[in-house]
């Protein structure tokens, strides 16, 4: 079973490296002025267009309300996997930027294109967080959307148990004034653990972008109830998953 999984996941890492190797130089090209950009964000897609079938993973997305693809969003999503990454450019056609840990913009040739095209962020340091959130809402003033993880990275113990929410997130969506759009990725986690093996499975990837959740006329005394409905969304959705409880299922999904 082991020796199934290594060489699935051989499979899986050929097909990640190698079409990003591929499309390396048109990042390149396109990464040169900012005008250009959304034909990288384009390549990004296409990426996991590529990427998911190949790896017999297919991406199966339920839309509970209406999404303009031109209009400017906060999305957050659960984060159990760092396959949730590469998902997000598949179930998404808005343009985007990513918010992400620093360490991501340091790795060779993909750092090149996070650090142009996405928003890196220290977590340790709160004068960088504060940056990353006025960054953030210059590009949705430019209805740009933002992609972030709220629990600020793969923190779960135990998932698909959310952990508590951070600030930053809804803070952007109610100075920008655009709704916020919860995720829901119930599976991620099953496909590919944040156990340190980084072995594959084969499972279909499920992505719930639920009704987006207006922000017009809140202020930042509504940061809390903002991102406990958000929370809430997201929280109930991974239940209705597994209702047998997060514990015995993190438990199971672990193991083999």
């Amino acid at each position: 079973m082991i020796l199934a999984r290594r060489l699935y996941s051989f499979w899986c890492y050929f097909w990640f490296l190698g079409v990003f190797l591929l499309l390396f130089p048109f990042f390149v090209l396109f990464l040169q002025k900012p005008a250009w950009y959304r034909k990288a964000h384009y390549l990004n897609r296409l990426w996991g267009k590529i990427f998911f079938p190949a790896c017999f993973l297919p991406i199966r997305t339920e839309f509970r309300g209406h999404i303009d693809p031109e209009a400017p969003y906060v999305f957050c999503a659960n984060h159990t996997s760092y396959l949730d990454i590469a998902a997000m450019g598949v179930v998404l056609r808005n343009f985007y930027a990513f918010i992400g840990k620093e360490a991501i913009a340091k790795v060779p040739l993909f750092g090149y294109m996070f650090r142009r095209l996405h928003i890196p962020v220290n977590r340790e340091s709160r004068s960088s967080g504060y940056e990353v959130v006025q960054r953030a809402t210059q590009l949705l003033a430019q209805r740009r959307s933002i992609v972030i993880f709220p629990e600020g990275g793969i923190k779960s113990k135990h998932p698909p148990r959310l952990v508590s929410f951070k600030d930053g997130a809804f803070k952007m969506a109610i100075q920008a004034q655009v709704p916020i759009v919860p995720i829901s990725f119930p599976y991620n986690w099953m496909i590919l653990p944040d156990d340190n093996k980084l072995l594959f499975r084969r499972h279909a990837i499920q992505a719930v972008v639920h009704e987006p959740i207006p922000t017009a006329g809140l202020t930042m005394d509504d940061v809390e109830s903002l991102k406990k409905r958000t929370f809430d969304v997201i929280d109930r959705e991974l239940h209705r998953h597994f209702p047998a409880g997060a514990d015995q299922l993190a438990v199971s999904g672990k193991s083999g």
